[in-house]
């Protein structure tokens, strides 16, 4: 199969390098990164977050490097853990631009997300051209959610779903694996990982 949803717990991108956070003992999409790399050999591997918290573990392994985009959409760090994830923080050293911080309002809806998409994550994706992409695929940016504060119905993780794979497809030969991060209200957690699976499952489908 070219796409897999990897249903972990504990999440994983709050892990340091060197130390746990924010429930995130090991930085499962870090790993997934940085085997392909070492092990298979790829020269160019995204990784696009879109839990409501800033991946804070995932950009600080990677923010030195140009062979890792990172590209996160998350709640205003102002306002939420970890506080991190400012769009001013771009990378350092030779990874400088190789980290984008989408940073949201409070209350954003499933437009702003599609903005997004649109006019950064999807400009960025193409312009690197990866081999591979990793996807940190958090859902408690859905408006139920109590530990934030953005309000995204499931069709929006299946619209983000969707231009993920269509980027895929353009350059990676249809490789995406995404792993669960962050979702505290259970019932909606599952309808928008519904959501996610299904593309994932159609799209696959679909190339058979």
């Amino acid at each position: 199969c070219r796409n897999a949803f990897c249903a972990v717990r504990p999440p994983g991108h709050h892990a340091e390098h060197d130390h746990s956070m924010g429930f995130c003992l090991f930085n499962n999409v870090a790993v997934a990164a940085e085997h392909l790399i070492c092990v298979h050999g790829l020269k160019r591997i995204a990784i696009v977050d879109f839990d409501v918290h800033h991946g804070n573990g995932t950009q600080h392994t990677f923010e030195e490097r140009r062979d890792v985009l990172f590209v996160s959409l998350h709640e205003d760090p102002s306002q939420l853990y970890p506080g991190t994830g400012f769009a001013s923080e771009t990378g350092r050293g030779e990874g400088n631009g190789f980290t984008v911080n989408l940073p949201v309002e409070p209350y954003s809806r499933d437009d702003k997300y599609r903005q997004l998409f649109d006019t950064q994550v999807v400009p960025a994706l193409d312009a690197f051209e990866p081999q591979f992409l990793l996807v940190s695929a958090g859902f408690d940016a859905c408006a139920q959610d109590p530990l934030a504060h953005i309000m995204l119905t499931p069709d929006a993780f299946g619209f983000m779903t969707q231009q993920l794979m269509a980027v895929a497809d353009r350059h990676c030969s249809g490789r995406l694996v995404s792993m669960l991060e962050g979702g505290y209200h259970l019932e909606k957690l599952g309808e928008c990982a519904v959501q996610h699976t299904r593309v994932l499952k159609e799209v696959e489908a679909s190339s058979e």
